[in-house]
């Protein structure tokens, strides 16, 4: 299998100062995140649109920091990579990245299929003086939501964040190891009157790490962390398709994930964006500033924005692309499966009637009151995180460690077999459609 040689052909370059990179494209992307299909059919698409030859070397990523880590250093030399929004804004900060030239010759530029309201979000990504539209195309998208259990938490009690602090719910709540996202989420809540009023604007909100906001976000996680029987970065899906928890504060990609999984076994998991409100979350492909083959970078992130390549894309990995447009719109419709809702802010003012997955295209007055993460004062969040966390751990959190540890050869096993399910998923959507 042409991943396994991945990182043996990463080895070989790295000893060998002299290779041609004009026909090696180093790829640098989050696990399971793509449809790797793609990646042997992206090399014979690049062939036939410009003549040359071209091999992908393949690597992936946990956490942005990793990724931008070795990129700062200068010592690695990827050619296209995928930070998340906040990553984005200190990459433009730091000039790390290269402008997104988009030439490709007799190739049509698919980059303009990513849906208005993306491109008016990557406005808002403060790029110091520079554009994020110009340096990054975004990929996925998504929102922070509960996934929750129907038959231990009613649907009612989800639709605020307040169910968190119910004590009946004790060591069955997860929450996400995502200190930026969980701030963000809680900051808009809290402050939601003072929105609604007029007396806050959300956009600057997102941007608030006061010693004031960051008290009274650290207040209010604290009056519910005895509850929280683990800080999940990967695990919590997993546990909510095996009812070890009953909620776990998570993203709208996991929830997907998790949802799809219970079905298999009769089991039913909800996701919802309480009233209050929420954040949205971006992903974006950008080429690094120590990229060595520039034009396979750009023809890769030009393939990644054809529609049907966004439709296998999101089909395999549960998450939203950034791609709008009438073929998008055509494949993801489905009227027996989902109630009418406004999808026009994502598709255009004929879709404010449509019946979508709102997990993935949550309803326009639910998306308008979800505001968008930035890169400010990570260190007073960090510190913030890690006195909540503290000595929040239980004897649950231990349970679940191990669960995860035990499973992880398991999970090795079946993470193949889910594939393959997912793909004979999208095989039987797309001949019924």
């Amino acid at each position: 299998m042409k991943k396994i040689l991945y990182l043996a052909l990463a080895a070989l370059l790295l000893m060998g100062c002299s290779e041609d990179r004009s026909q090696i494209l180093k790829v640098y992307n989050w696990a399971d995140y793509i449809d790797e299909e793609l990646l042997d059919e992206f090399e014979v698409w690049y062939e036939e649109q410009t003549g040359e030859k071209v091999e992908i070397i393949y690597q992936t990523f946990d956490i942005n920091e990793t990724m931008l880590s070795k990129i700062e250093l200068g010592h690695e030399d990827y050619d296209v990579v995928c930070p998340s929004d906040y990553i984005i804004e200190r990459m433009l900060k730091n000039d790390l990245l290269l402008p997104l030239e988009r030439e490709f010759g007799d190739t049509p530029d698919y980059i303009g299929n990513v849906a208005p309201f993306i491109r008016e979000k990557f406005d808002e990504i403060e790029g110091y003086g520079k554009n994020a539209n110009d340096y990054s195309v975004a990929y996925m998208w998504g929102t922070v939501g509960l996934i929750y259990n129907p038959k231990y938490v009613s649907a009612e009690e989800a639709q605020s964040w307040d169910v968190l602090k119910n004590p009946e719910y004790k060591g069955k709540l997860l929450m996400k190891d995502a200190f930026r996202d969980v701030y963000t989420t809680m900051l808009i809540a809290l402050n939601r009157d003072a929105i609604d009023s007029g007396e806050k604007d959300m956009r600057s909100l997102a941007f608030d790490t006061s010693a004031e906001s960051i008290k009274q976000v650290e207040d209010y996680l604290n009056s519910f962390k005895e509850s929280i029987g683990g800080w999940e970065a990967d695990f919590g899906k997993e546990q909510m398709t095996k009812e070890l928890a009953w909620m776990n504060l998570s993203w709208s990609g996991d929830a997907q994930w998790a949802i799809d999984e219970a079905a298999e076994v009769g089991l039913d998991l909800c996701y919802t964006i309480p009233k209050e409100g929420s954040a949205v979350w971006f992903d974006g492909w950008v080429i690094p500033r120590y990229a060595k083959n520039t034009k396979a970078a750009r023809y890769f992130i030009n393939y990644m924005c054809m529609p049907e390549n966004a439709l296998r894309n999101m089909d395999i990995t549960g998450y939203v692309s950034a791609i709008g447009g009438n073929e998008i719109l055509e494949n993801m419709s489905d009227s027996e499966s989902y109630e009418h809702l406004d999808a026009s802010y994502f598709f255009g003012h004929e879709a404010d009637s449509v019946c979508v997955n709102p997990i993935m295209y949550p309803d326009k007055a639910t998306i308008e009151r979800c505001g968008m993460m930035h890169d400010t004062d990570t260190e007073a969040l960090l510190k913030m995180w890690s006195r909540v966390k503290g000595d929040s751990a239980s004897a649950w959190t231990y349970i679940l460690i191990c669960l995860v540890l035990g499973g992880l050869v398991a999970a090795v096993i079946i993470k193949y077999v889910r594939k393959a399910r997912r793909k004979k998923r999208y095989s039987r959507k797309r001949r019924r459609k």
